[in-house]
Order: structure tokens, then sequence, then C-alpha cells
């Protein structure tokens, strides 16, 4: 299997100021491009070469597991975005938020705290369990919470490559703009 680059649904300038094209051209362009090709090579000869990104993320170690988990971290990352989103949830997902965290604010504050208090490179990911239920968890470098059994709703990217350029150290800047161009739509639909 050859693994591409997804195609994004806007334009690299329009997520500014949110996230700045030249942050999407490094991110997207060059980081997660990366990934794709490094996969693509790694999983010539070996039992995944025609496996799918899921299955990678459920077997893999090593290389193979950091590179396929990268692009397919990356690819749901980027496609949970929009220029023009919902201001917050409706339906189903608003429902799950408050009946487990109290508010949609509440719930914003605990997520940021997640993403903010990750040390070094990682994910913060809001899951829902086999049960049903909203979770908020964190994972180092290339981890995903599927192999935990977990089922990812959404996830912001607080390696550096993701914010820097825009916000240098100020993680938590990033964080708190991170909610005004995420598409809540996209999220509800990934719901179980």
């Amino acid at each position: 299997m050859n693994h591409t680059l997804p195609v994004l649904r806007y334009q690299f300038h329009e997520l500014e100021p949110v996230i700045s094209q030249r942050t999407l051209e490094f991110h997207y362009g060059k980081h997660h491009q990366t990934y794709v090709n490094n996969l693509n090579q790694l999983i010539v000869g070996t039992r995944f070469e025609h496996a799918d990104l899921l299955t990678i993320i459920k077997e893999a170690d090593g290389s193979i597991f950091n590179n396929g988990a990268q692009v397919w971290n990356h690819t749901f990352y980027f496609e949970a975005f929009s220029p023009t989103p919902q201001s917050k949830p409706t339906g189903k997902l608003l429902t799950l938020i408050e009946q487990q965290y109290n508010t949609f604010e509440q719930f914003i504050d605990q997520f940021n705290q997640k993403a903010i208090t990750l040390f070094g490179s990682g994910w913060a990911w809001l899951v829902q369990t086999q049960r049903g239920e909203l979770d908020i968890v964190q994972t180092s470098n290339a981890g995903n919470p599927i192999r935990d059994g977990l089922h990812p709703l959404l996830t912001c990217d607080v390696w550096e490559h993701a914010y820097y350029l825009d916000y240098q150290n100020r993680r938590a800047e990033y964080v708190q703009k991170f909610w005004n161009i995420v598409d809540w739509k996209i999220v509800e639909n990934r719901l179980l």
C-alpha cells in the first residue's frame, strides 16, 4: 500500500490568524509529508507493506509505528479544522460533554490543561471509551489512544512544530486559540 498525504479541505491561509500559512507549509507540507515518505520506505518488504494505518497503529513497533501513527495523527488533526466553524458543538456531542464535564467551558479548561501540561512532544485527545463515555488523554511522541482501545474524536498537536513559528514558546496561547478553528460537525460525526 502506498500511503499519501491527504488533500486539505481548506487553503493554507484560511486558518489564519490561528495557524499561519507558513506554519501549514512546514507542518503539513514538510513534517506530515516526511512521515508519509518515511512510512512508505520503511514498510517495503515487511508484513506491513500492504497494511492500512489502523493496522500499523495497532500492531507495529519502532520506526514503522512512529511514522505510521504520525501520518494518522496528523491527518486526524488537520481534518478537524475549518476556517468558518461553529463556536461550540451541538446535539449528541454537546450532551455527552455536558454529562461528563458539566459545561462546555469546563471541558475546554480540562482539555487545555492536558494539552498545556504534557511534558515534551505529543498530543492531547478527546476520546470515547468502549462504554461511550468521553475522556481526555495525553500521548507522548507518536502515541495514539487507539492502542489503548479508545476511540479518538479530536486531537491537539502539541509538538513544537505545530505552533512554534506562530507562538514561539507560548503553547498555552496556541492551545487557547486552537478552539477557534475546530469543526465541531467533523468531531460529532466521529462519535461511535
